[in-house]
């Protein structure tokens, strides 16, 4: 029987989830110190998914809470961009199915840009129903920050395809028809709301990415409209533009000084 090279064996590995699978019984015993370091991977992998497995199991404890009280339709709600001095704040409605699983799912702020825009082309495919609502700067400035959060929400909420049965808001009190469970970091304890989440942020940078273009002196593709050092140096140098808040300190300061 020809001998399997290294490559080989890696690239059967990759397909193999059991231990009692009889190719990994046979590539046990290869005593090969290249095979022995795949195996050693192999163990360590099938480790990191079966942790997956198990948060996100957890993470869908108020999920599968309320649909064995007969509910079906569960929306997470979300928002990104309370804190930036500029752009607006974005909120995401999501219905996931009952059977979405997506192993590595978590808070949008855990996970690298390159997870989230995966994570979000799988949540866009496989949802029942989504929603994204924004409200501008100008608006932040004249209803303030909090009450233009709610707006958001109830706005991604009112827009959503199918009507949601039970609201998962991430800590937020919310008036509405429906029923409503709000969940204190609730992004990272329910799939639904990590997966508005990470909607919501993806939706919120890849505007600001589009300002950028428009607005290159503040540096918007990097910093997303929060205050770093180079967006406040390019405030200082060319003002604001119709994007900034008004209302958010350094900049409420700088106009009253002027």
């Amino acid at each position: 029987m020809k001998v399997q090279t290294i490559a080989e064996i890696e690239k059967q590995l990759n397909d193999i989830k059991a231990e009692s699978d009889p190719i990994f019984k046979r590539i046990q015993q290869d005593e090969r110190k290249g095979v022995q370091h795949l195996i050693h991977k192999w163990h360590r992998r099938m480790q990191q998914e079966r942790q997956l497995q198990v948060k996100f199991n957890e993470m869908n404890v108020y999920e599968n809470k309320w649909r064995a009280q007969g509910y079906k339709y569960i929306a997470g709600v979300d928002e990104v961009g309370r804190g930036p001095l500029a752009g607006p704040v974005v909120a995401a409605a999501v219905i996931l199915p009952k059977d979405f699983f997506l192993p590595g799912i978590d808070d949008s702020k855990k996970l690298t840009e390159k997870k989230r825009n995966e994570y979000d082309e799988i949540i866009r495919r496989e949802a029942i129903a989504i929603s994204v609502a924004k409200i501008d700067a100008g608006e932040i400035d004249t209803i303030n920050i909090y009450e233009a959060t709610k707006k958001a929400m109830l706005a991604a909420i009112a827009s959503l395809a199918s009507s949601p049965d039970v609201l998962l808001v991430d800590a937020m009190k919310l008036e509405t028809p429906f029923v409503v469970e709000s969940i204190i970091k609730g992004d990272a304890k329910s799939v639904s709301i990590a997966a508005a989440s990470i909607v919501a942020k993806v939706a919120r940078d890849s505007l600001m990415v589009e300002l950028s273009a428009e607005f290159p002196e503040y540096g918007f593709q990097n910093n997303m409209g929060y205050g770093t050092k180079e967006h406040i140096e390019g405030i200082q140098m060319h003002g604001i533009t119709p994007y900034h808040r008004k209302s958010f300190a350094p900049i409420k300061d700088m106009l009253l000084n002027e």
